[in-house]
């Protein structure tokens, strides 16, 4: 009798996990599968063979209007519950991720394409560093080796040219501690005032759009020298603008999902998936050339993606097992310290690392 209300006991617990392991794969698919999207949509928006749309930073202020429309509506209706957020917290954190997007543009437009893929690139340490400095946050051996692995790999099958100067390096350090320092604010936040993905992004997306909205004609002119005033459209541009603006209502919710549920290194560590999506998806759609040396790299980045993966597993698995081992009274069976460790296996499958 008593196994058969253990197994009663056990079987909804296994139901979570099933349902939660399922919710994480849908938002890494969510997150991989919009922002593969909306790179192809922009770059038909904004390349010369395309639409010629060339005002990255105001298409940004699109993107978060439309998205702040999105959240309105949802709360309107009822699908989501608004959570108070204090101002303050949300104009800091607007304010740094505004100073993201514009740097980055800056480091794209100042840099060349492979010192800019290695700015990209240095954010995974720089997020791993901080995490450390603000949240005293350690890793172990074996998921250092993953990241270094992940790192070299994307490197090799993105990086080709690098040239620097000091415009495009300050624009860029500039980028890679603003995008880290926003990537860990998200989850932050998030902790801080108890509020799900959906909800906080609600709360900073009208900020951000208003702000872009009016400094992104600026910078855009800056960067270009165009006025957004005089572009011309066509039916064909707002439809991909459009398009551009539906996905990345899927993007940003999903990267706050996937930020607030794991941390902000496993986003940028797993995030690379999208590198090698990209060229993938360059190679079939649009006859990009996949030499030896792509292949290898994106080969390394994804065998570096899985271990990592298997890392973080490993390091909850232990710290469940350490903390057990503190617990157990000195007089504990064994059988008692088999069942706890069991017991506490299962459990840290369930920790967020």
């Amino acid at each position: 009798m008593m196994t058969s209300v253990k197994a009663n006991m056990e079987l909804p617990v296994e139901k979570k996990e099933e349902k939660k392991a399922v919710s994480d794969v849908g938002a890494w698919a969510m997150n991989i599968i919009s922002s593969v999207g909306i790179i192809m949509a922009n770059k038909q928006v904004m390349s010369k063979a395309g639409y010629d749309f060339r005002f990255a930073t105001t298409l940004t202020a699109f993107h978060f209007a439309v998205t702040a429309g999105v959240g309105y509506a949802s709360a309107a209706m009822g699908y989501s519950v608004s959570k108070h957020v204090p101002f303050k917290d949300l104009f800091l954190f607007s304010l740094v991720s505004n100073t993201s997007i514009v740097s980055m543009n800056l480091s794209l437009m100042l840099n060349s394409v492979g010192f800019y893929q290695i700015a990209k690139l240095s954010m995974i340490p720089t997020v791993s560093v901080l995490e450390w400095l603000i949240h005293s946050k350690t890793y172990t051996r074996e998921v250092k080796t993953a990241i270094f692995v992940v790192m070299i790999g994307v490197g090799v099958c993105t990086v080709t040219d690098v040239s620097v100067n000091l415009k495009g390096f300050l624009a860029a350090l500039t980028a890679v501690i603003s995008t880290s320092l926003q990537q860990i604010y998200i989850g932050a936040l998030q902790k801080k005032h108890s509020c799900g993905s959906f909800e906080l992004l609600s709360k900073t997306a009208p900020i951000q759009a208003a702000s872009l909205i009016v400094l992104g004609p600026y910078v855009d002119y800056f960067l270009n020298g165009r006025n957004i005033l005089d572009y011309t459209y066509t039916s064909g541009a707002i439809l991909f603008i459009m398009l551009s603006c539906f996905l990345a209502v899927f993007c940003n919710i999903s990267q706050y999902l996937c930020i607030g549920r794991f941390s902000a290194v496993t986003f940028q560590v797993l995030g690379h998936m999208k590198t090698v999506c990209v060229l993938l998806l360059g190679w079939i759609l649009f006859d990009s050339v996949l030499t030896g040396k792509n292949l290898m790299g994106m080969f390394m980045a994804v065998v570096g993606m899985i271990t990592y993966s298997w890392a973080v597993e490993h390091a909850k698995t232990q710290a469940a097992k350490t903390t057990t081992v503190k617990h157990l009274e000195p007089n504990a069976s064994e059988e008692e310290v088999s069942t706890l460790l069991k017991g506490d296996l299962e459990l840290g499958k369930t920790v967020k690392y």
